[in-house]
């Protein structure tokens, strides 16, 4: 789902997130740690997001979350793996899906 993933697991690095940035490369990606919602209040475009367990398994999904909106609170998650819109519906990923993370 992306090759590049930076990880958000401070308060300003969670506080920030994708704020301030015009758009997110393909293959890119920013996990957020501990999460379980986002915003898009400041944000200028949209973006999909992976909502995943400590185990990083998928327990939701939102595709196409434009500028100003808000995500549901996913309750069992624990962060959120935020990407280029449309790479959700590219890979198939589905909620019970359990991702990779591969540490380079």
């Amino acid at each position: 789902m992306a090759e590049r993933a930076l990880i958000a697991k401070t308060f300003f690095t969670r506080l920030k997130g994708l704020l301030g940035t015009t758009s997110l490369a393909a293959g890119a990606g920013l996990l957020i740690a501990p999460c379980n919602s986002i915003h898009m209040f400041g944000m200028k475009y949209a973006i999909d997001c992976v909502f995943l367990d400590g185990d990083y398994k998928v327990v939701g999904l939102v595709e196409n979350i434009a500028p100003g909106k808000m995500s549901r609170v996913f309750g069992q998650a624990k962060q959120c793996l935020e990407l280029p819109a449309g790479v959700i519906a590219a890979s198939a990923t589905q909620v019970g899906d359990v991702l990779t993370v591969v540490a380079n």
